[in-house]
């Protein structure tokens, strides 16, 4: 398959072997954005860690400054004395024996399930359909809470929870293309240190590795691990 004009173009922008700070990147990304949408910004970074040794895996949770432009859909799962609440606070989807019957027959179309603690047991057997797509609820991410309202605000403002794969890299987006890129560089840094922050205590040697931002079908760049 050929490279498309859009790339070619965006790709002679970027030099080659070479690092850039934060905010250089920030900067190229909204040259190097050529869709017709509105692309997603993202992050790539590689860790030192061994993701199949429980002690060296990388969870966590960081709300983005700017948010990530994304509208995001939250279901909250929820008793009917939490409805309220949960509607209050701006959840799209609020209920629980309707919603759990929904997500059985393979209903999806959320980005967040926020639930209560009482109602987990419920959610055991959905395990095969929402643990694939990263919508289980954790009481680690804070989507497992009777802080019901509270959770739900976090998420709508930016709160999003990521984790290391099996390769070492942890894939986030921090934003969008029309961005300023100002905002781009709040995200990002924000993402980073909350990463370096959970270097687990087994790590050994290099634990940051490699940082790339890249936006919606353009090529990458690598930032400089010392400018962070």
């Amino acid at each position: 398959m050929g490279i498309s004009k859009n790339m070619k173009e965006a790709t002679k922008l970027i030099k080659k072997n070479t690092v850039y700070s934060i905010s250089e990147a920030a900067s190229l990304m909204k040259s190097i954005s050529k869709t017709k949408f509105d692309s997603s910004v993202d992050l790539a970074v590689k860790l030192g860690v061994d993701p199949k040794q429980a002690n060296q895996m990388v969870r966590g949770v960081v709300t983005l400054p700017h948010g990530t432009g994304k509208d995001v859909k939250v279901l909250a799962l929820v008793t009917a004395d939490k409805e309220s609440e949960a509607k209050d606070a701006g959840a799209d989807y609020v209920g629980l024996e309707d919603y759990i019957e929904k997500l059985k027959e393979g209903w999806t179309d959320v980005d967040v399930i926020v639930t209560m603690p009482s109602v987990m047991g419920k959610l055991g057997a959905l395990g095969r359909i929402l643990g694939p797509r990263g919508l289980m609820p954790n009481p680690k991410t804070g989507t497992v809470t009777m802080e019901i309202g509270k959770a739900v605000s976090e998420v709508k403002r930016g709160k999003i929870d990521f984790k290391v794969d099996k390769f070492g890299i942890i894939h986030c987006a921090i934003g969008r293309a029309s961005f300023d890129s100002s905002k781009l560089v709040d995200n990002a840094t924000e993402l980073l240190q909350t990463i370096l922050k959970l270097k687990p205590s087994s790590s050994k040697g290099t634990y940051l590795q490699s940082v790339y931002m890249s936006s919606t079908m353009s090529p990458s760049v690598r930032i400089d691990e010392k400018s962070i």
